[in-house]
């Protein structure tokens, strides 16, 4: 990373007026979001939100169709919003910049939506695994749907005194249009436009995610083997560890440190480093030192091909699985200033080293990834195994052998929420212990409502 490459991909994003202003929106509604406590103030705090998404998605539909006209050598369209950067407008550039800006924001946005919907949830990642298990559903505005799903949350809130959450409000609630909060539970509900239509793709798979949550059949898709897996251990990360690292950075510029478990953290944050007034080249020394001086007291040594890291860097909603950052107990600051990109974290960790650990921990295991740059997301990265043998007659003797395989999303979630790693292991122990875990488990720890806010 060098500071001009830094700074150039995303002055023209901080300078926007839009994008600094939704700094100060993320804050206001992640401070709103934590002090609600009943019915009412949740369907206000949705509202607000709501009416924030739809303002930014209009505007993103308008530009997006100035920028195809421009491009077919043709004047934006009448009533098309002015451009706010300041920049030519008679530039194609310019109204793609606001187009960015605009899709940029909107994603920003519905990271306080995810926020909500864990917190409502009661941070069960249950519910998440199973309701993301889809395409997302694209932008609200225009949809035709919209006007009938706002009344019914409405009528949840005003005949039934319940909470009824919008789905498209979020990046990861994508099967369903609503869940309403009853007495027996979530429900999730698909909203009629016509009583005479019947979307039954869509109910399929919210029974799917029913018996899913219920224990009593697979996640939805076509992969008959993947099911939730219940995990009597409670979830334990470092997340103290990364608030010291945002608080150091934003006055310091940048943060490292040896993360327990083989890892690195890496904090920077643009205005602290704009605070200090480096070049270019002193940056690159002070990263280059702090971050290597971290993964030498991690034990990793000199950074080697086998090295893999997971990073914050314009992550933002688009992995329905990442718990959000407004839901990570951090400063809304904080939350916001990685929500919008301009505090970057990276947790770097030695694939060889982690199945060493697993390994050291009774549990043979094998790093069986051998590819460099980006890992597909299905990929095996590391193969853990567990035999056990028993005597039968005629002085024989039968074997178990059961293999856990690690794909590159539970090693993005051991890296990215910086799991603690006996805790990751006790759960790989338990799992290959029982005869009964399926042969994909998606595992959900207890007490994760302790972890998150």
């Amino acid at each position: 990373m060098k500071l001009d490459d830094y700074l150039d991909s995303f002055q023209q994003v901080l300078d926007h007026p839009r994008h600094s202003a939704a700094q100060e929106t993320l804050v206001e509604l992640i401070r709103q979001l934590r002090a609600c406590t009943d019915v009412d103030e949740g369907f206000e705090f949705q509202q607000a939100l709501l009416a924030q998404v739809l303002a930014v998605e209009e505007d993103h539909h308008a530009f997006n169709r100035a920028v195809k006209r421009m491009a077919n050598g043709k004047s934006p369209q009448v009533g098309a919003p002015e451009p706010q950067s300041g920049l030519d407008p008679s530039l194609l550039s310019t109204w793609q910049l606001e187009l960015d800006i605009c899709e940029r924001v909107a994603r920003q946005l519905r990271c306080v939506g995810d926020a909500l919907a864990w917190r409502v949830f009661g941070f069960e990642r249950q519910y998440i695994i199973a309701l993301a298990r889809n395409q997302s559903p694209g932008m609200m505005a225009g949809k035709l749907g919209l006007a009938a799903e706002r009344a019914r949350v409405e009528q949840a809130r005003r005949e039934d005194g319940q909470f009824a959450l919008m789905h498209d409000l979020t990046n990861c609630l994508r099967i369903g249009d609503i869940t309403a909060f009853t007495d027996e539970g979530p429900v999730q509900i698909e909203v009629k436009t016509n009583a005479k239509r019947h979307n039954s793709v869509q109910n399929r798979r919210i029974k799917a995610v029913r018996r899913a949550l219920g224990r009593t059949g697979p996640l939805p898709g076509d992969d008959r083997g993947e099911w939730l897996y219940d995990l009597d251990l409670p979830y334990r990360p470092h997340l103290d560890l990364l608030q010291i690292g945002t608080e150091r950075a934003a006055r310091e510029g940048i943060f490292a440190a040896k993360v327990r478990g083989d890892r690195a953290l890496l904090v920077s944050d643009l205005y602290g480093c704009q605070a200090q007034g480096w070049t270019e080249d002193q940056f690159n020394d002070q990263l280059e030192r702090k971050f290597s001086g971290a993964l030498r007291r991690a034990g990793l040594g000199p950074r080697q091909a086998s090295n893999i890291h997971a990073t914050s860097l314009d992550s933002v909603s688009r992995d329905p699985l990442r718990v959000p950052f407004a839901a990570y107990p951090l400063h809304p600051v904080a939350c916001a200033r990685l929500i919008g990109d301009i505090a970057v974290f990276t947790v770097e960790t030695s694939g060889p080293a982690l199945a060493a650990s697993v390994s050291d921990a009774g549990i043979p295991a094998g790093w069986v990834w051998a590819g460099t740059g980006e890992i597909p997301p299905d990929e095996v990265v590391m193969e853990m195994v567990s035999k056990r043998s028993w005597p039968v007659p005629g002085g024989l003797f039968a074997e178990y052998s059961k293999t856990l395989q690690m794909r590159r999303r539970e090693l993005d979630r051991y890296l990215i929420e910086l799991a603690e790693q006996k805790t990751w292991i006790e759960g790989v122990r338990f799992m290959l212990a029982d005869p009964d875990a399926p042969q994909r488990p998606w595992p959900c720890y207890r007490d994760e409502r302790t972890v998150w806010v």
